[in-house]
């Protein structure tokens, strides 16, 4: 069947990593491949990353919804050295993650390699897999550098 030995690999792959993310994320593939539940994949595609990040906002702002970040301490954010570097980055962060939506537009099966280095990351460097789309914009970032400097 087409694609399933890749997701059987992601779904080793976020075993030995010890991401239930990506464990996840390839076993739901893989029922819905098996199911012959296709007509779910452009539903998925088209709607699921919006999905996903509706979910993360949720979670960051939960701290604003139950009082526990105020509107005093949000205002001394845009005062405060470390809350302009945190704008800063946040906007750098966004502008990345849109380079890396559009390269894994451009070229999806790179996701693999982000996947190992996400494995090496965690393994090696003790990292956390936040996800595919921050690394892909790295990733962006590291090509355009290269293509400058050819």
């Amino acid at each position: 069947m087409n694609g399933v030995p890749l997701l059987v690999a992601l779904l080793l792959v976020g075993i030995v990593a010890r991401s239930n993310l990506i464990a996840t994320a390839a076993c739901v593939l893989l029922i819905l491949k098996f199911a012959n539940l296709h007509f779910v994949f452009p539903l998925l595609e088209k709607r699921d990353l919006e999905l996903g990040l509706l979910f993360l906002l949720l979670a960051i702002l939960v701290p604003v919804a139950t009082g526990r970040i105020t509107e005093k301490d949000i205002l001394e954010t845009f005062i405060s050295l470390p809350g302009l570097l945190a704008i800063l980055g946040g906007a750098l962060a966004t502008h990345l993650n849109g380079e890396g939506l559009k390269l894994l537009q451009i070229d999806p099966e790179i996701i693999f390699g982000l996947l190992v280095g996400s494995v090496f990351g965690i393994v090696f460097l003790g990292g956390i897999p936040v996800g595919p789309l921050m690394a892909a914009g790295l990733t962006a970032l590291f090509l355009e550098a290269v293509n400058l400097l050819k």
